[in-house]
């Protein structure tokens, strides 16, 4: 018993070093992935690693003649792009690339099930559409649900015609799906037995899957929150750890990539529904997102994409969040006046800061609670030491500090419990947060 509780312990330091490690360098925000509107795609095999320290055999579509990837290079493109696939297969099996929401037309290869099939080996096969609709795509193997459980899936987002990265990030063609920063959210999962077998060369049974490993954007959590496109994670490039400041609009891009569905729940606040499957959710042509609806919880289904706007403001929360005193004036560093000044009780257009976003009717409250003394809590690593947006105070000896923005974090999770493991191992899985920065955070 005694060396188990030794084993146990180390295990526990040894994950958290990892933590402090995946934390050194500084995550993105926004999405990484090629642009087009030609891509020269390969489909090959690699390995990835999972959070309990374990490797797979995965197939995956490369950038060109680069290591394949999991899940492969985003490709974005512009709303009336001509958009051309080159694929050649380095498998050693047929292999073929669906786009759900196109209208493609193929050429070379031979007729698969539902497309043209690029031979094992050495095939080529070339998909053309246009892309005449804004939003967030996935793209996958057409051949067998095999591939898809092995990785060959991927993302595609088309920009409107309107959009343009510093004055008018709209996601359709409607200011209502306007956003300050964007996240992908690819969610998959794995069965390790049907890997291992194909490793060997073994006959694969899809009828007894079970998967025991879960991704988003190929990570399982914490390397979910590590930094993109780190070597020690080279087939694995993509992260999600969103980062906004107090009233941005964040726009999740979710994709059910694998073959089960999974009930993603976000914390801190509500988000908005305003698309489903490449579809501005509207009554009519210029109406906008008037059918969008509010939740906390996503069910992500297989084939299935949806763009949620979520955002945070401290709304209600009955305390400021910034912890101001009543009694003192705090000057805003981009507005002249002072925080709140505008504020006109009862009008809800005032209600928030223009510069710090601050709700003003909770402007000045007083923190609800009395924090107990240092040695009487529990630190987490994500914990400034104060309760307050951008604020720090004393920590533990050799507490690893990993907030160093004084920012709030809130967990976004699946809500199936065995989905927060790898290979049963707990944490894991489907797991990431988001932060909620100081305004004088500087974001990426």
């Amino acid at each position: 018993m005694k060396r188990l509780r030794i084993m146990r312990n180390r295990w526990i330091l040894l994950l958290l070093a990892f933590i402090v490690l995946a934390w050194a360098v500084p995550a993105r925000a926004d999405i990484v992935g090629i642009t087009g509107p030609v891509f020269n795609l390969e489909a090959k095999a690699d390995t990835i690693v999972t959070s309990d320290g374990d490797s797979f055999l995965m197939w995956g579509y490369s950038n060109g003649g680069s290591r394949m990837q999991y899940p492969g290079p985003t490709l974005i493109v512009n709303q009336g792009d001509g958009v051309v696939i080159n694929l050649t297969n380095r498998l050693h099996v047929p292999t073929s690339i669906v786009f759900p929401g196109q209208k493609v037309s193929a050429a070379g290869g031979t007729m698969g099930v539902l497309t043209q099939e690029a031979a094992a080996n050495g095939g080529t096969v070339t998909y053309s559409f246009t892309a005449d609709q804004p939003g967030t795509y996935l793209y996958r193997s057409g051949t067998h649900a095999l591939q898809v459980e092995m990785g060959l899936v991927g993302a595609i987002i088309v920009r409107p015609t309107g959009y343009d990265a510093v004055s008018n990030k709209i996601a359709y063609n409607h200011p209502d799906s306007a956003f300050d920063r964007e996240v992908l959210y690819l969610v998959t999962e794995m069965d390790p037995l049907i890997h291992r077998a194909v490793a060997l060369g073994q006959p694969v049974d899809m009828t007894t899957y079970f998967p025991t490993n879960w991704f988003i954007n190929g990570r399982n959590w914490p390397d979910v929150m590590a930094d993109n496109f780190l070597p020690w994670l080279p087939t694995q490039p993509y992260n999600c750890i969103p980062r906004i400041h107090p009233g941005e609009k964040l726009l999740l891009r979710c994709i059910g990539a694998g073959i089960d569905s999974h009930p993603m729940h976000y914390h801190g606040n509500n988000f908005d529904v305003i698309a489903e499957d490449g579809r501005l959710l509207s009554t009519a042509p210029g109406a906008g997102p008037d059918l969008a609806w509010k939740a906390n919880t996503r069910r992500f289904l297989p084939g299935k994409t949806t763009d949620l706007i979520w955002t945070w403001t401290g709304e209600e929360l009955s305390w400021d969040i910034y912890g101001h005193d009543p009694g003192l004036t705090y000057p805003r560093p981009n507005i002249a006046g002072n925080i709140c000044d505008q504020y006109i009780p009862g009008d809800t257009n005032t209600y928030f800061d223009p510069d710090t976003r601050e709700y003003c009717p909770d402007h000045g409250i007083a923190f609800p609670v009395l924090i107990p003394p240092q040695d009487s809590l529990t630190f987490g690593p994500f914990y400034s030491g104060s309760p307050f947006l951008g604020g720090g105070g004393d920590l533990p000896p050799a507490h690893a500090g990993l907030n160093a923005g004084g920012g709030f974090f809130y967990m976004w999770h699946s809500h199936t419990e065995k989905e927060l493991t790898s290979n049963d191992i707990w944490p894991g899985g489907l797991v990431s947060f988001v932060i909620i920065e100081h305004p004088a955070v500087p974001l990426p």
